[in-house]
């Protein structure tokens, strides 16, 4: 992951809204949850849901799929995991021995 790129998933993380919609999808594992279903439980408009999905959208963080009449929201795991692991790839590299 290049910083770029982590700069733009850490600020769509930033906001609450868009930060509890991206758990509940980690949540909801790798089949994620119908858009009807995120509204409910995130008791949200779905004006503002489909605003904040295309954020995280946008950031690489969720993928959105039509199956047939329902539209289904994913976390992308692979960013989620490139995003961890660029914050911590250098963790303590600078102290003797490079252990934290």
């Amino acid at each position: 992951m290049e910083l770029t790129d982590a700069a733009a998933a850490l600020e769509s993380l930033g906001n609450e809204t868009r930060l509890k919609l991206f758990r509940t999808l980690v949540r909801a594992g790798p089949g994620g949850l119908a858009v009807g279903e995120l509204r409910e439980r995130l008791q949200i408009p779905g004006s503002t849901l489909s605003h904040h999905v295309s954020h995280l959208i946008s950031a690489g963080l969720l993928a959105q799929a039509r199956e047939g009449r329902v539209l289904r929201c994913t976390a992308r795991f692979a960013t989620m995991q490139s995003l961890i692991a660029y914050l911590t790839e250098e963790c303590c590299a600078e102290m003797d021995g490079g252990d934290c």
